[in-house]
């Protein structure tokens, strides 16, 4: 590849603020100081079934929850963030716990270590890890960026470990299935929360979100780097609206039936193990 195509976003542009403000789950982690997980962490944690003693990569840490909950469970964790702030707020995070540990008498297994590196040349020994986890990284990497991540995770994975990722948006519901909500919200008079960009919506997403995945796209991208038992599905956020009968109806049609399921739902998943 041409080294003009080899582009990377430079980790300038995720400050504390954006942590803090338009990173998902951020309301949680204000609100709990970091001690609990958000909704969409708990879900996509609980695919990694993680148990004690195993160790754990968090790939791209960001504020660093995952890291305070693997130190309840008795999890060797690592994290590591591309960004200077998440490094340091992670940091924090497992200072924290180390606090509150010792304020009520509990003693932690262990300390999770916190570097800031690129995904690309892991700083780690091959075959270390039982699992590796990718959440809401894959959207901020461009596509020769994310097969070199995948290709240092596998290697820094043990034989039969696991690769988790959640990503979001699905590239499908932007590029197809957002404008025909935007129409219908436009005539339900919503239509100022509704941008033609979806990006918009969170403004910062139009200058971080490089490589948003499908169903597709993301099975691709991982048989390339080798991995194999690869399982990738969507989901969505709770909707918990409060709308007329038909507006459930279609809602109903839309996240749950094929082939429209496959352009409405919001998250990508996917679990791999290497070709070890």
């Amino acid at each position: 590849m041409a080294q003009a195509e080899r582009k990377s976003l430079p980790s300038s542009l995720y400050t504390e603020e954006y942590f803090l403000t338009a990173c998902e789950g951020y309301d949680v982690f204000i609100e709990s100081e970091g001690a609990h997980l958000s909704r969409r962490l708990r879900d996509a944690f609980a695919l990694a079934d993680v148990q004690p003693g195993m160790r754990l990569l968090d790939v791209g840490c960001g504020r660093g929850e995952i890291l305070r909950h693997c130190m309840r469970l008795g999890v060797e964790a690592h994290g590591m963030d591309y960004a200077v702030a998440a490094a340091q707020m992670s940091r924090d995070v497992v200072a924290a716990e180390v606090t509150r540990a010792a304020g009520e008498g509990e003693s932690l297994a262990s300390l999770p270590g916190v570097l800031q590196a690129d995904a690309k040349t892991l700083p780690f020994p091959s075959d270390y890890f039982d699992r590796a986890l990718l959440f809401d990284v894959v959207e901020h990497l461009f596509p020769w960026e994310l097969h070199q991540a995948y290709v240092e995770i596998a290697r820094v994975l043990k034989p039969g470990g696991r690769l988790v990722i959640h990503t979001a948006p699905n590239r499908w519901y932007d590029a197809y299935a957002y404008p025909w909500v935007r129409r219908v919200r436009i005539l339900m008079g919503q239509g100022d929360a509704y941008p033609k960009d979806p990006r918009a919506i969170t403004p910062v997403n139009q200058d971080v979100h490089v490589n948003e995945q499908d169903l597709i796209r993301m099975r691709r991208g991982l048989k390339q780097a080798g991995y194999h038992d690869i399982k990738v599905w969507l989901d969505s956020p709770p909707q918990n609206r409060d709308e007329s009968a038909v507006m459930a109806g279609l809602r109903r049609v839309a996240f749950d039936v094929p082939p429209f399921r496959w352009f409405f739902e919001r998250e990508v998943f996917a679990v791999a193990t290497p070709g070890k």
